[in-house]
Order: C-alpha cells, then sequence, then structure tokens
C-alpha cells in the first residue's frame, strides 16, 4: 500500500468551529496536515479531500480505482442513510475504513447506525482526530500483514480475535495481545496491531483478542470473562502449532489489567507464563479513587456490583494472590492518563508477597509510547521476552 485517499463529508469543512465540545478544536487544514504527515511516517501518500455533496464522493470513490490503494472516509450524515455510497465503497474494490470523530453509539438514536460501515473492512468512531491516524495504520495492517479473524463466541461481533502466524516451522511461542481504552467501546483492537505484526515478524504467534466493552454489553464480569475465554479458545486454533503450555499475555492500559488478571484464573488446556502489563491499570481501588478515564471504573462496574473495597479487590490485581507467572510491568514517569505511581505500589506490594516481577520505569516516556514498536521501550520489552 502506497497511496491512501482520506475523504470527508458534510459540514467537515467546519471543523474547529462547529461544536468544538463534540468535534473539537482541530480545523479541516490542520486535520489535512496532520493525516498526511503521518502517512509519510507509514511510508504512505496521503491526498485529501473533502465535499458536501453525497455525488461528488461517489465520484471520487470511482475515481480512486485507479489511482489508490485504500481509502479512509468520514462520511459525515452520509454514513447514516446513503445507500449509494455504500455502494460506491463496494463499487471502489478498495479496502475502505469508516472513521467518525465522535462516538456515534453513544450519541442521537439515528446516528447509531452506519449504513455505509459494512461495505469497510474496519470502522473507528470516539477517538477524535487520532481516529484518522489509527484507520492509516490499520489499513497498512490489512493489506500488508493481515490477522486471520477468529470468533470464540456468541456475542459477535466482539466474540473474536485475529491470529497470525509466523514463516517459520511450528511450534510458535504464542503472544496474547488485549488492548486498553479503559474498557470503553471505542477502543477496539486494531490499537495493537503493530505489536502484533512486530512480534508475528520476530517469530510468534498472535492472537489479538477482542473483547465486549462497556458500551457494548461489557462490564463485570463480562469484560474479564471474555478475555479468560478468548485465551482458552486457543486450545481450538491450531494446537499442535502453539506451545499452549507456557503462554505470554500482553496488556496495555486497561488491557494491563485484564492480562494480570487473568494470569490468576484456572484455564483449560493454557498455562500463562509471563505477563507484560504496559502503562496497566494494576489497581482498580487506586483508579477509582483517583478518577482515572473520567470515571471509568464505576463504568465498568456498573450495574454488576456496588463499589466495595471488597468487590473491587476481587478484580484488582494489586489485591489478589500471587500470580504463577512472571511479570514484566513497564510505565513510562510522564503518563498522563494512568499515574506511574500505580505501577510503583503495585511493584512494592507484588513483590512483597513474593511475586517474580520485573520493572521497567521508564523516565520521560508517556502512556502511548509503551506500544510503538519503533521506541526504544518496546525494545527492552522484546528483549525480556526473547532472554
Amino acid at each position: 500500500m502506497r497511496r491512501v485517499l482520506v475523504v470527508n463529508g458534510p459540514n467537515l469543512n467546519l471543523l474547529g468551529v462547529r461544536e468544538p465540545e463534540v468535534y473539537g478544536t482541530t480545523t479541516l487544514a490542520e486535520l489535512d496536515a496532520r493525516v498526511t504527515e503521518f502517512g509519510a511516517s507509514l511510508g504512505l501518500e496521503v491526498d485529501t479531500f473533502q465535499t458536501n455533496h453525497e455525488g461528488a464522493i461517489i465520484d471520487r470513490l470511482h475515481a480512486a480505482r485507479a489511482t489508490h490503494d485504500g481509502v479512509v472516509l468520514n462520511g459525515g450524515a452520509f454514513s447514516h442513510y446513503s445507500y449509494a455510497i455504500h455502494d460506491a465503497i463496494v463499487a471502489s474494490e478498495l479496502p475502505t475504513i469508516e472513521v467518525h470523530i465522535s462516538d456515534i453509539h453513544t450519541r442521537e438514536e439515528w446516528r447509531r447506525t452506519s449504513v455505509t460501515a459494512p461495505a469497510c473492512v474496519y470502522a473507528i468512531a470516539g477517538r477524535g482526530v487520532g481516529g484518522y491516524d489509527d484507520a492509516l495504520s490499520r489499513l497498512v495492517a490489512e493489506r500488508h500483514h493481515p490477522g486471520a479473524r477468529v470468533g470464540y463466541g456468541d456475542e459477535l461481533p466482539d466474540h473474536h480475535g485475529e491470529l497470525r502466524l509466523p514463516e517459520d516451522d511450528p511450534p510458535y511461542k504464542v503472544a496474547v495481545l488485549v488492548h486498553g481504552g479503559f474498557w470503553r467501546n471505542p477502543w477496539t483492537l486494531d490499537t495493537m496491531d503493530r505489536l502484533a505484526i512486530d512480534l508475528t515478524q520476530r517469530g510468534w504467534a498472535t492472537w489479538n483478542i477482542e473483547y465486549r466493552r462497556v458500551g457494548t454489553g461489557g462490564g463485570i464480569p463480562e469484560t474479564p470473562n471474555d478475555v479468560a475465554r478468548a485465551i482458552e479458545h486457543l486450545n481450538g486454533l491450531d494446537p499442535g502449532a502453539l506451545e499452549l503450555m507456557r503462554v505470554t499475555v500482553i496488556g496495555h492500559s486497561a488491557g494491563g489489567h485484564l492480562a494480570q488478571w487473568v494470569a490468576g484464573e484456572p484455564l483449560e488446556g493454557v498455562v500463562i507464563r509471563r505477563v507484560v502489563s504496559l502503562a496497566g491499570v494494576s489497581d482498580l481501588a487506586m483508579a477509582h479513587e483517583l478518577g482515572l478515564g473520567s470515571g471509568a471504573v464505576s463504568d465498568l462496574f456498573e450495574g454488576a456490583l456496588p463499589l466495595t473495597s471488597e468487590e473491587l479487590h476481587s478484580y484488582s490485581p494489586a489485591h489478589r494472590d500471587p500470580l504463577r507467572a512472571r511479570q514484566l510491568v513497564v510505565h513510562g514517569t510522564e503518563d498522563e492518563d494512568v499515574p506511574v505511581a500505580m505501577s510503583d505500589s503495585y511493584v512494592e506490594a507484588a513483590r512483597d508477597r513474593g511475586d517474580n516481577v520485573t520493572y521497567l520505569r521508564k523516565d520521560g516516556v508517556g502512556h502511548m509510547e509503551v506500544v510503538d514498536p519503533a521506541s526504544a521501550t518496546w525494545h527492552d520489552v522484546v528483549r525480556w521476552l526473547e532472554a
């Protein structure tokens, strides 16, 4: 994939002015410059186009068949009723990712359904203008390093994962990847694509899993139980090729919480030997007290359990029995989403109870650098994994 078209639909020419509390303060010109620069960092040539007219989007998609390798599309309000644009996406025969700046699933009822998304290979909503960056990254993954989508349960579309196998001969070391996002709907497994690809290229089989989140039927106990179920599903994938008695689970942010939690659970046919927490939410009581993620812990427990200390502790890695797995805890001192103090206290307590914990406290590193495969921090993680 070399050339990508980014299409913005009606009213997006007013970005930065129109409802900034919903769509942010970034202007369209700033957005165009952002996607062009980020695309270049991925080796992509990015062309941008905006129109308020449905037919112009259709014509542009038709023309892109001969000139581009993929499309990022924010159809605005057209997404909710334009079957003509749906058909144009299909006719273009180009991998297309739908983007919405706001979380359409939590807004007015008429916005919650997209008729164009079924024609796309992926959809991203609710991540602000950063969703365009994620869409470009996903396009690269879809074209050059696709994973095999495998279902593991009945609650589709969230009960699935993406399996990638290396080119080496089996058996393969297995890394399970658990994404973050404060257990909420806008964040999905695509945020771990680059780590999955990097590890697969290093000879690992990677199982990048999705799970029900707050907003898609998740919460306590559904969300952690989904993670356990997804890992147990490794038994049915290719057990002869996968080393299921020494699985590694890697989680970022809220995914770090889920990785540490599941390592303490009995699993059928799978043994977790190592856990990597990347800026993990390891202490739910502390996270709740600090109000992390604008009350994310309260949302995680809503409708399932009252927020008493006993019940918070039952799902909090900081307050559970020692893990049977070796742990690597990684946290940056400049993390503004999950404070490094959480990992500081977790590591101290875990070592006191006898856990085998290696701690990488990274000066000057923020929340997202730990999931950047080009970063020095990730290279330190790889060295630990391959030691």
